[in-house]
């Protein structure tokens, strides 16, 4: 198992994926020189993963306007995302990684091995692809995407930035 710490390397991996309508192989390098915030979900066609797909949808101008890709990724095939996508989640145009061999997923710590599907993990990667944020949620709380676009926002500034730190407001010197 991969052992991963802020400030690290994130690792890198390469998956099918189903990307707007298509398959491809989509890898962590090919968004060097960019954020990219990589987002694990449970399973296709369950409850709380498309509220949280679709939110992650919703911003995904945002993130790109900000220099972030987003990323999603479950353990289903890409066959199952594109049944699943095309019928109920057709606005979601970013990368969905198929992670049908657990690899990504067994990486970023986030695999639940018996049950062969991932945790509700989140992390931010810097454009040099180091990992600058992770958190992660058991599969019955959605996460956030308002206050993991505010931690990318914090981030870009390369301040340091006090609890509730939100674009406009002022960042903490460093001293």
């Amino acid at each position: 198992m991969w052992n991963l710490k802020v400030g690290q390397p994130a690792p890198d991996f390469k998956a099918p994926a189903f990307v707007s309508g298509q398959f491809k192989d989509v890898s962590l390098s090919d968004y060097k020189g960019k954020w990219v915030c990589l987002f694990f979900y449970p399973l296709d066609f369950t409850f709380v993963c498309p509220t949280e797909i679709r939110s992650f949808g919703q911003a995904e101008r945002q993130f790109l306007e900000a220099n972030c890709q987003i990323i999603a990724c479950s353990t289903d095939s890409q066959h199952s995302h594109k049944a699943w996508f095309e019928k109920d989640l057709p606005e979601v145009k970013f990368p969905v990684l198929a992670d049908t061999n657990h690899s990504v997923s067994r990486n970023y710590g986030v695999l639940i091995e018996d049950a062969g599907i991932a945790l509700r993990g989140t992390f931010l990667i810097d454009p040099k692809g180091v990992l600058q944020h992770m958190s992660v949620n058991a599969l019955g709380v959605g996460r956030s995407v308002e206050e993991t676009f505010r931690t990318l926002q914090a981030l870009e500034t390369g301040e340091l930035c006090p609890v509730g730190w939100k674009p406009g407001q002022a960042t903490l010197t460093k001293k």
